[in-house]
């Protein structure tokens, strides 16, 4: 497929995305929204990637929603711009493989809410992270109020939405908003090793872990629970789990298939 808003490129089982708007520091339009998400289908569909790594480089992640497209749009194409963007988002979410988000500069509004909707995200000691809307007399749209709650709780998430602050790298590590912060020089090097990692383990173990968590953000904890079991003895009839397993008695390293 041609991209004009992204750079991608596979590497030992690893994709790897890059938002390509330089002169715009990657703020999110449509293009962009829709290129990505019909990547993402693609990844979704290629059995070689194991795991997906989304940067913006390493200048800027992405600066927010891009405000010279969106300022003059009445509320039907704010909706469908908006709409675009929770699909595309939920694509990423919903991805049957772990996306490591690898966020160098700013990663504000749209951006931060980009970000939210990988599995894991690692950051530069530069980093800034927010969802400053509420200065432009709106609100986070892209999922902001919805999954940052989830991910740092309702306090935290009041407070950068309704202040619209931005916090650094050290902040955003210490509320749980993400799990690392590497020197700029190594950020991607770190998510390679990261991605790696995923990569080699059991895909399908991987792949019922992560709907787990998911489900149970949004059921009961009995529910939870059992879905949880389900999945768990679902693995069961895997060859991952008894190479696995037997791997360990063995004391070797496995080499899991997905199957």
């Amino acid at each position: 497929m041609e991209l004009n808003t992204l750079l991608y490129e596979k590497e030992n089982h690893v994709g790897i995305i890059t938002l390509n708007r330089p002169k715009a520091f990657n703020a999110l339009n449509d293009e962009l929204m829709a290129e990505l998400g019909q990547l993402i289908d693609s990844i979704g569909a290629d059995d070689e990637v194991k795991a997906v790594i989304l940067t913006g480089g390493p200048r800027v992640f992405a600066a927010g929603g891009d405000i010279a497209f969106m300022i003059n749009a009445d509320p039907l194409k704010a909706e469908a711009f908006i709409a675009l963007c929770h699909e595309t988002i939920d694509k990423i979410a919903n991805l049957e493989k772990p996306v490591v988000a690898a966020i160098a500069g700013m990663a504000l509004g749209g951006g931060c809410e980009l970000a939210l909707g990988c599995d894991i995200r690692i950051a530069t000691e530069k980093t800034l992270l927010g969802q400053p809307e509420i200065n432009l007399g709106i609100m986070p749209g892209a999922g902001g109020t919805q999954r940052l709650s989830r991910v740092v709780g309702a306090g935290w998430a009041k407070h950068l939405i309704l202040t619209g602050d931005n916090i650094n790298a050290e902040k955003a590590l210490s509320i749980g908003l993400i799990t690392a912060i590497v020197p700029a020089d190594n950020l991607m090097d770190e998510a390679k090793k990261i991605a790696a990692k995923l990569a080699g383990k059991g895909q399908i173990a991987m792949r019922m872990a992560k709907k787990c968590i998911d489900y149970g953000l949004n059921v009961d904890l009995p529910s939870g629970l059992l879905f949880e079991q389900k999945a768990w003895a679902f693995l069961f009839a895997t060859e991952d789990q008894t190479e696995g397993m037997k791997a360990f008695i063995e004391k070797r390293k496995p080499v899991f298939k997905g199957k």
